[in-house]
C-alpha cells in the first residue's frame, strides 16, 4: 500500500504538490510538520505537510521526501486555514503566504557545494586557467559554495565554468541543508563539586596562596553566590573583575566547571511603579467596549488623539490574560512598538512578546515558539502586521490600534494582505473579538460602524481634560509676497519655534519628505537629473553630496555642472526633511536638532535611540516624515509645525484628502499632551482649502461625509471593491498590447466596470514599464465568481506565447 503527503513549498505556485514517504513516516508525520523535500533538477525546498492520504497523483511520478525536520508540529491547522482564506482572497499562492509567515530560517536554505571528484586525474584533461583554480582550491578544502567561487574568480557568472568542470568529471555537485536557527546558550561556572565541603575549601585556599588572582576569583565568586543567590555565569565574573585568562586556568585545573544553558534572547522586567486608574470618561468607554463585544465581534473605539486609548488597551488585556487568553496587538510602525513595549513591560513583566522585522531571526523563532507552546512569555504578543501569522492556539483578543494606517496594507511582494482585515477572519476562527482603535478611523471602518456591522465607542475628550491644540494656519503665498521668509520657515513659524524652546518645552516638525530635496534643476537649460532605470528624478541628499533613486537606489555624485548644457548653474528645488534640519542648525544653533526617517532609523535600534534621546529631553527639535504621525506619546511637547500642509492634499490617488486629514490631525495630535495647551502651526498656499478648515475645527464627521459623496458618485469603496492588475514589461510596445489584449478580455468576461489600461505616474521602475487595469466590483455583487473569472482569463494570457514575459501581479483592496 503506498503512502503519500501533500505539501506546500515556499515557492509561488498555484498548487501543492505529492511526495512519497514509508509507512514509518507515513505513522509519524502530522499537519504543520516542515520536510525537506527534492524539487526541480537538483533544489531542495522546506515544505510544510497539508495533509495524509493513499492516493497517487495523476499527473506525475512522486517522488520520495528528502527528510523530516520537526519533531512537532510548527504550524496549526487554523494558521494553514487562515492562510488559505488569505491565498484565495488576495488572489495570490498559498506557497507565497507561507514563505511571507515563516521566520527565514525555518525556510532551510538549499546551497549547492562543489566538491572534487577523486578520479579525476589533472593530466588527463585541459583545464582552463579559471577552472585550474577551482580545482587547486578544491585541493586545499573538500567543498566550496558557489558564493565562495564567485569570490575566488572574482566573477558573477561562474556556472557555465562549473558546467565544463562537471562535464569534464572534475568535480561533483550535492545539495546540502543547513538548519539556521541556534539557540542562545549561556556559559556559567561552577565549583567542583569536591570543593564543597570545608576542609577541601581551606586547601583550595591553601593551593591558591601563591595564585593571588586565581584566589580572588575564587572569593569573587562566593561573593556573587551569596548575593545573587543563582547560578553564577561567566559573564557576571568578568563583570565582577576577573578576567577570562584566569577563570580558564582555574577550569583547566578542575576547581571550576562549565557548563551551557540556553537562554531566550529578549527578556523583560516588570516594574512596580507602573499601575494607574482609569479617568471617569476612560472607564465609561472601557465598560461600553465590554458591552459591545457581547453583541458584535468587531469595535471600533474613536477616541480623539492623547484620550488615553492605551490605558484602556491595558486594562483589556488584564481582562483577558486573567482568564488564560493569549492578546495579539498590532501597530503600524516598528517606532510605535518600541515605545509601547516599554509600556506594557512595565505592567505585564515577562509576558510581553514582540515580533517584527527589525528583531533577528533567531529571537523571531523563539517569539514563534513561545507562542507555538502557549507559554507564559508569550501572553501578549505586540507587533507590526506579520505577527498576524503566529501560531496561536488560544487567542481571546485583537487589538489594532492606529487602524487607518496605510502600512497595515502589504505592497510587495506577495501576499498583499491588509493586516487589519486579514485579523478580523483571524478573530473570528477562533471565536476572539477584536477592537479597533483611532483618532481618525479609515472611512471604509467608519461606515461599517454607523451602518451596524461594528459597534461603537467614542471618547470625545482628552485624557486629564487637557484642551486639545489650538491650530494656527499661516499663509505662504503672503508670507512669500511680504518676503518674511528664511529659507523654509515663516516668520511666525520662528518666533512660536524660538518661544516654545525659550519655556523648556520641545517642538516637533513635519515634512513628508526625505532627503535634501526632491530634485536639481539646470537654471539655463531646465534639465533635471533623472534615474536612468526608473522614470523619476533623482532626489539629492547634501549631507552625502549625492542625487539617489528612492525606487531602485541607483546614485551618482552631485554634479558639478549640467549634463546637458554644461553649464555651473545649478539649483535644488524644493525641500525635504535634511534640508530642514540644516536650516534649523543655522536659525536655532545652540539647540539640538535631530531627524528621523527611513534614513537616520535604519538599525535595529534606530528608532530605540531616537526616541529615547527625545523622551529624555536630550533633542529639542525633532524633524521627522510620517513616523512621526503614529501615535507616538510625548510630555514635553508644546508645538508642532507642518511645513508644507499642500504636498500631502495633492496626490493622484482618491484617498488623498481623507490621508492628508489624518496625517495632520495625528501630527497635531502630539503637541501639549500634559498640562499646556499646545500649539499647531500650519504653512500652506491654501489656508480656505476644505480639508484644512476641518482639521482646524478637528471636524472629523464633515470629512467624512464629504468624502463618503464623492466616493459614492465615484464609485470608490466603501461602495465597491477594487482590484488592480499591474502588468511589467522591458519593451513598451509588447507592454502596450499584452494590457491591451487583457483588458480586453475582462471586459468582455466579467461584466463589471473595469478601467486602463492606464500609464501610472511613474511608469517605469527599475527598467520596466508599467501599465495598470483597474476592476471595480460593486458593493453587493458576490466577489468569488468575478475573481474566478478573472483567474480563469489570467491563465488564457499565460496560455499566449508573446505575452508569457510579461509579469502580471494582482492587488485586491490596493489602498
Amino acid at each position: 500500500m503506498p503512502f503519500f503527503i501533500e505539501v506546500v513549498l515556499p515557492l509561488a505556485l498555484a498548487k501543492s504538490f505529492t511526495y512519497s514517504v514509508n509507512e514509518a513516516e507515513y505513522a509519524f508525520l502530522q499537519t504543520g510538520m516542515r520536510v525537506a523535500v527534492p524539487f526541480g533538477r537538483n533544489k531542495i525546498y522546506t515544505a510544510l505537510v497539508l495533509t495524509k492520504h493513499q492516493t497517487p497523483p495523476q499527473l506525475y511520478e512522486a517522488k520520495d521526501i528528502h527528510q523530516i525536520l520537526d519533531d512537532y508540529p510548527l504550524v496549526t491547522q487554523k494558521q494553514i486555514d487562515h492562510w488559505q482564506w488569505i491565498a484565495s482572497y488576495y488572489m495570490c499562492s498559498i506557497g507565497e503566504v507561507y514563505k511571507s509567515a515563516m521566520p527565514s530560517s525555518f525556510l532551510l536554505e538549499s546551497e549547492t557545494i562543489i566538491s572534487s571528484r577523486p578520479d579525476f586525474n589533472v593530466q588527463d584533461e585541459e583545464l582552463s586557467d579559471d577552472e585550474y583554480l577551482i580545482y587547486e582550491a578544491l585541493q586545499k578544502q573538500s567543498a566550496l559554495k558557489v558564493q565562495e567561487v564567485v569570490s575566488i574568480l572574482n566573477k558573477k557568472t561562474v556556472l557555465p565554468v562549473l558546467n565544463r568542470m562537471i562535464a569534464k568529471n572534475a568535480v561533483s555537485l550535492q545539495e546540502e541543508i543547513n538548519e539556521k536557527y541556534k539557540p542562545k546558550t549561556i556559559r556559567y561556572i561552577r565549583l567542583q563539586e569536591e570543593f564543597m565541603q570545608q576542609e577541601q575549601l581551606s586547601e583550595l585556599m591553601e593551593l591558591l596562596s601563591r595564585a593571588q588572582k586565581q584566589r580572588e576569583a575564587v572569593m569573587q565568586f562566593f561573593q556573587l553566590q551569596a548575593t545573587e543567590k543563582k547560578a553564577i555565569s561567566v559573564k557576571m565574573l568578568t563583570e565582577a573583575g576577573t578576567t577570562a585568562a584566569v577563570i580558564k586556568s582555574l577550569i583547566d585545573k578542575g576547581i571550576f566547571v562549565e557548563y551551557h544553558l540556553e537562554e531566550d534572547r529578549v527578556q523583560f522586567e516588570g516594574s512596580d511603579e507602573a499601575g494607574f486608574a482609569l479617568s471617569p470618561k476612560q472607564q465609561q468607554a472601557f465598560e461600553e467596549i465590554k458591552t459591545s463585544f457581547i453583541q458584535k465581534d468587531v469595535t471600533l473605539l474613536h477616541g480623539v488623539t492623547s484620550s488615553g486609548k492605551t490605558e484602556i488597551y491595558i486594562k483589556l488585556i488584564e481582562e483577558y490574560i486573567a482568564t488564560g487568553k493569549q492578546v495579539l496587538y498590532l501597530l503600524p510602525e516598528i517606532a510605535l512598538t518600541t515605545q509601547l513595549v516599554v509600556r506594557l513591560t512595565a505592567y505585564f513583566g515577562n509576558e510581553v512578546s514582540v515580533f517584527h522585522s527589525k528583531y533577528t531571526n533567531n529571537e523571531r523563532v523563539e517569539t514563534w515558539q513561545q507562542v507555538l507552546s502557549g507559554s507564559e512569555k508569550a501572553k501578549v504578543v505586540i507587533g507590526a502586521r506579520s505577527a498576524l501569522f503566529l501560531p496561536f492556539s488560544d487567542l481571546g483578543l485583537i487589538i489594532i490600534d492606529e487602524e487607518h494606517e496605510q502600512t497595515f496594507k502589504q505592497v510587495d511582494p506577495a501576499p498583499r494582505y491588509h493586516a487589519r482585515d486579514a485579523a478580523v477572519v483571524l478573530a473570528n476562527a477562533h471565536q476572539a473579538k477584536v477592537l479597533l482603535g483611532s483618532a481618525t478611523p479609515g472611512i471604509e471602518t467608519y461606515y461599517n460602524a454607523s451602518h451596524g456591522k461594528y459597534s461603537y465607542v467614542e471618547i470625545r475628550e482628552r485624557f486629564g481634560n487637557v484642551m486639545p491644540p489650538e491650530i494656527i494656519l499661516i499663509d505662504l503665498k503672503d508670507k512669500y509676497k511680504r518676503k518674511r521668509m528664511t529659507g523654509h520657515f515663516s516668520d511666525e513659524m520662528i518666533d512660536a519655534i524660538a518661544e516654545t524652546l525659550y519655556n523648556g518645552k520641545q517642538v516637533i516638525l513635519f515634512q513628508n519628505r526625505r532627503g535634501f530635496s526632491p530634485w536639481v534643476e539646470c537654471m539655463t537649460c531646465g534639465h533635471v537629473p533623472q534615474c536612468p532605470q526608473c522614470d523619476v528624478s533623482l532626489t539629492y541628499y547634501k549631507y552625502k553630496n549625492a542625487l539617489r533613486c528612492h525606487y531602485c537606489g541607483y546614485n551618482i555624485a552631485n554634479p558639478t555642472n549640467c549634463h546637458k548644457c554644461h553649464s555651473t548653474d545649478l539649483n535644488t528645488k524644493g525641500f525635504g526633511t535634511e534640508q530642514i534640519e540644516m536650516e534649523l542648525k543655522s536659525l536655532f544653533p545652540n539647540k539640538n536638532s535631530w531627524r528621523m526617517d527611513q534614513d537616520t532609523t535604519r538599525g535595529k535600534h534606530g528608532y530605540e535611540k531616537i526616541i529615547d534621546s527625545f523622551k529624555n529631553r536630550e533633542i529639542d527639535i525633532l524633524v521627522g516624515t510620517q513616523m512621526l504621525a503614529k501615535g507616538l506619546h510625548f510630555d514635553n511637547v508644546g508645538m508642532v509645525g507642518i511645513m508644507n500642509a499642500d504636498n500631502m492634499l495633492y496626490q493622484p490617488d482618491f484617498r488623498a484628502f481623507e490621508r492628508a486629514y489624518q496625517m495632520m490631525v495625528q501630527v497635531a495630535g502630539r503637541a501639549g499632551r500634559k498640562d499646556v495647551r499646545g500649539k499647531v502651526y500650519i504653512q500652506t498656499y491654501n489656508p480656505l482649502h476644505n480639508i484644512i478648515q476641518q482639521v482646524t475645527t478637528n471636524d472629523y464627521t464633515a470629512m467624512y461625509k464629504e468624502q463618503v459623496y464623492e466616493r459614492h458618485n465615484f464609485k470608490y469603496p466603501p461602495f465597491y471593491r477594487l482590484i488592480r492588475i499591474t502588468l511589467r514589461h522591458k519593451d513598451y510596445e509588447k507592454l502596450k498590447d499584452s494590457a491591451l489584449w487583457l483588458y480586453n478580455v475582462l471586459n468582455q468576461n466579467i461584466g463589471v466596470p473595469v478601467l486602463g489600461p492606464e500609464e501610472p505616474g511613474i511608469n517605469r521602475i527599475r527598467n520596466e514599464y508599467i501599465r495598470t487595469i483597474m476592476i471595480k466590483i460593486p458593493g453587493g455583487m458576490p466577489l468569488g465568481n468575478t475573481k474566478k473569472n478573472i483567474e480563469r482569463t489570467l491563465s488564457s494570457f499565460e496560455a499566449v506565447p508573446q505575452y508569457r514575459p510579461v509579469r502580471v501581479t494582482i492587488n485586491v483592496d490596493p489602498y
